[in-house]
């Protein structure tokens, strides 16, 4: 596949999702090991959902990218901001690492770092939030340590594996967030100029 490196941090990059990935984010999104943490754990995800699904989030304007590592040009997952309001300036993020190669490798964080850098610093938003179920603690350790912080939960609201467990939900604020990744392209093409 073709990607196209809109943002680039230290291990991966963000580029436009390519359509062509839809197999491969459907044997992904089939994979318990990986859905149990995500809302679509039941859903059983055919090939064609999966190319409407990409369509229809492509369609509603919401900005989703495919996430690749830097060096070995593989697709690794992908991110999302979705119901973006200008008006307000909020968002709702979204993302997931379906090569289990890179799990734990610091690459979550990393793409959650290049996706909120992009909607405070290009998108101009001011609060983007997310929820993650209780017992994912991989993906709460990625968000504390990318700035968020919990701001409630929906006590007992999800019931998988035999147990309740609560829905997390945690916001940051552009105010919180100091760019990495944007402001030093900017100062690069500053730094040109003088």
């Amino acid at each position: 596949m073709r990607y196209f490196k809109k943002i680039v941090g230290e291990s991966c990059y963000l580029s436009p999702i390519n359509s062509k990935d839809a197999p491969r984010y459907t044997e992904w999104l089939n994979d318990l090991n990986l859905s149990r943490f995500l809302t679509l754990s039941q859903q059983v995800i055919s090939l064609e959902k999966e190319e409407e699904i990409l369509k229809q989030m492509v369609d509603r304007g919401e900005k989703m990218f495919a996430i690749v590592d830097l060096f070995s040009e593989k697709l690794i997952g992908n991110c999302s901001l979705f119901n973006i309001d200008h008006i307000h300036q909020t968002a709702e993020l979204g993302i997931f690492i379906g090569n289990r190669t890179h799990w734990n490798r610091g690459f979550g964080c990393e793409a959650t770092k290049l996706l909120i850098d992009y909607g405070f610093n290009i998108l101009n938003l001011h609060n983007i939030m997310l929820s993650v179920f209780d017992f994912n603690k991989r993906a709460i350790k990625s968000y504390l340590n990318a700035g968020f912080k919990e701001i409630g939960r929906r006590r007992e609201a999800i019931f998988i594996g035999g147990e309740k467990h609560d829905f997390v939900y945690m916001d940051i604020l552009a105010s919180e967030y100091e760019s990495v990744y944007i402001n030093k392209i900017v100062n690069q093409d500053n730094d040109k100029k003088n």
